[in-house]
């Protein structure tokens, strides 16, 4: 599985993260402890805003350990919102399409988990995209489809209601098509000012997020940035909430 962070504060070096913290998010990509899957190799990605409109992106095939554009990068570009992510893949290529997090306008999404069985029902879930967003469909992931039927069942509009529509949309066809293995949505969405969590999956093992807050900023993660776990708090499962100065505001996504 994946490892992410998601930043919102203070305006920071990215570089404080991805680096200089206990457990950071190279380290991570090295030797995740919250997850099956140890080592995160197969590319990886930022998306973080400015002063423009819309978020920047800078996405990479080679491990993230390894790559000094990233090491230059991140010790000089400064945001107060902020999205990185190191990639296990889940069947997928490993090229720069199929790198997170996704960005649509002033929209960034990024995610672990899996939909279940993806190749053998990926083309009855590409054919839910609509054809005027079927241009932005540029990798072959499942992630990158769920943020497309996202923001096609009404993202700008009402998130929760997307988010609660899209899992239903998926579940029906991994059910009309007999498909038992799980589906699981860990996953952060931010239009620039917010930022929403989602933690779901339709057995007992959705994948892990935590949050914490600290002084002038938050962090989201799939696991602590620090070696203690002291302070972080999880995102319950199958909740969707929004996190704050003043911490998480979550409720469930379905009764």
């Amino acid at each position: 599985m994946c490892r992410w962070v998601a930043y919102k504060g203070q305006e920071i070096y990215l570089e404080s993260l991805l680096f200089d913290s206990e457990h950071s998010l190279i380290d991570q990509s090295l030797s995740a402890r919250k997850s099956q899957v140890t080592v995160n190799a197969d590319g990886f990605g930022l998306g973080w805003y400015d002063e423009r409109s819309e978020p920047g992106l800078y996405h990479e095939i080679m491990p993230a350990w390894s790559d000094c554009n990233l090491k230059s990068l991140s010790a000089h570009i400064k945001s107060k919102l902020f999205f990185a992510h190191v990639r296990a893949s889940t069947g997928t290529a490993t090229n720069r399409s199929n790198c997170h997090p996704f960005a649509y306008k002033n929209w960034l999404f990024m995610h672990n988990g899996q939909i279940g069985d993806y190749e053998a029902i990926r083309w009855h879930l590409d054919r839910l995209i609509p054809e005027h967003l079927y241009s932005h469909r540029k990798g072959a992931t499942d992630s990158e489809l769920i943020f497309l039927l996202l923001i096609a069942n009404g993202l700008e509009h009402d998130l929760e209601k997307s988010v609660k529509t899209t899992i239903k949309q998926i579940e029906a066809i991994m059910r009309d098509k007999g498909i038992t293995e799980a589906f699981r949505l860990t996953a952060v969405i931010s239009d620039g000012e917010e930022l929403t969590a989602i933690r779901y999956s339709n057995d007992d093992q959705p994948a892990s997020l935590y949050y914490k807050l600290f002084d002038g900023h938050l962090v989201l993660a799939s696991e602590p940035s620090e070696h203690s776990t002291k302070g972080w708090q999880h995102v319950c499962p199958n909740h969707i909430g929004s996190i704050d100065q003043n911490g998480l505001s979550s409720r469930p996504l379905f009764d």
